[in-house]
């Protein structure tokens, strides 16, 4: 419900051939920020991020020009180019382009080895994460953009020494601001896979200045705890099967090897696509669960997925709002991209989103419907 922070300068059809669509920008974007100005007793706002859709990209607008003369009309304010063109995107898709723009006004400032950043995230970090729980031993502290309260709190950035991504999606833009604000990057992905998430608590830990002895005990604790309660969790849901889709974790492939491991009964993954160091992952599930079964979510004829999906009335729990809704069940886990959690601490957590939905039904349809907190149903 922050629409009133939403503007927009309509494209004619005369903007094509007359010479003036940046001059329709420019001058659009002039009078909202003048009619701001008149209107909020706190004055202008300190940054403004400008759109331009597919049909200004076709035109052969020139962004750069825009923002240039916008800069200096308003020096105050930071101008951040952004871009809304999914039919022309070729290599990068939309929300790893978004990831750069949102972190394009972040100018380099004093490195403060004590700050660690995390970024990349759509959604506020579990502060009982493994991270936050290797950062807080090392005495350092996290950045995390949903905890700003303010623009300056936002430009901290510039300053972390070191800057974590745990989301694919999040690669380019940390490219960028590592080279551009001279900082370190440590990619952590969500992984699953035992190794590969070991190794990435490893690499944290003595990036931070934890001793390795530390480090492993550490890690042998809470994996501990997160694989009793994966066993817990196994014993109240027992057989029924379980579908996964991508949105819900970026390894889901990795987590359908966990779960089958502790003897969950994983039928069906839903992904348009799998992250390309899972491969060795895939390669076990296909030998350990050969007939796990794997669907698209953009194909047109999934929308008839549900149809008789779960005519034989056995119990199915879903994870991820996608596999939800192609398998017709009441009883799935509503998360998407983890949640916020890392590490075997999002295990032990998930275990525990596993029985809570297995035991309590929700109202499958009305979640989907209405997806954003704090928004309402554009339907």
């Amino acid at each position: 419900n922050d629409m009133e922070r939403m503007s927009w300068v309509a494209l004619r059809e005369s903007d094509m051939w007359n010479g003036e669509m940046e001059k329709r920008v420019i001058e659009g974007t002039q009078h909202i920020l003048e009619k701001i100005k008149d209107s909020n007793k706190n004055g202008m706002p300190r940054c403004v991020l400008i759109y331009l859709s597919c049909m200004h990209m076709f035109e052969g607008c020139d962004f750069q020009m825009i923002t240039d003369e916008l800069s200096l009309m308003y020096p105050d304010i930071d101008f951040v180019e952004c871009y809304m063109i999914p039919t022309m995107r070729k290599t990068m898709s939309p929300d790893a382009m978004m990831k750069i723009s949102l972190y394009e006004s972040v100018k380099s400032l004093e490195k403060d080895d004590n700050l660690v950043a995390l970024v990349g995230s759509n959604l506020p970090f579990d502060k009982e994460s493994d991270i936050c729980q290797l950062v807080q031993r090392s005495g350092k502290r996290m950045w995390d953009i949903a905890d700003c309260k303010d623009y300056d709190e936002y430009l901290k950035l510039g300053s972390a020494g070191l800057i974590i991504s745990n989301m694919n999606v999040a690669d380019a833009s940390c490219k960028q601001l590592a080279r551009r604000l001279d900082q370190k990057w440590l990619k952590m992905g969500l992984y699953f896979d035992e190794k590969k998430l070991d190794s990435s608590l490893l690499s944290l830990g003595k990036e931070i200045g934890l001793s390795e002895e530390e480090i492993s005990d550490f890690i042998k604790v809470s994996q501990k705890y997160a694989y009793e309660e994966l066993d817990r969790a196994r014993e109240i849901i027992g057989d029924t099967r379980i579908a996964i889709d991508y949105t819900a974790f970026p390894y889901i492939i990795e987590l359908a090897e966990l779960l089958i491991r502790h003897g969950f009964k994983v039928s069906v993954l839903y992904s348009d696509g799998f992250p390309e160091d899972e491969s060795s992952a895939y390669e076990r599930l296909c030998k350990l669960s050969p007939d796990i079964e794997v669907y698209p979510t953009n194909e047109p004829s999934m929308r008839f997925a549900s149809v008789g999906s779960n005519s034989d009335g056995q119990k199915v729990l879903a994870i991820g709002q996608k596999a939800a809704y192609f398998t017709d069940t009441p009883y799935f886990v509503d998360i998407v991209e983890a949640g916020g959690m890392y590490g075997y601490t999002a295990i032990r957590k998930f275990a525990g989103l596993m029985m809570d939905a297995w035991n309590s039904p929700k109202d499958t349809k009305k979640i989907i419907s209405h997806k954003g907190w704090g928004c309402e149903s554009c339907l």
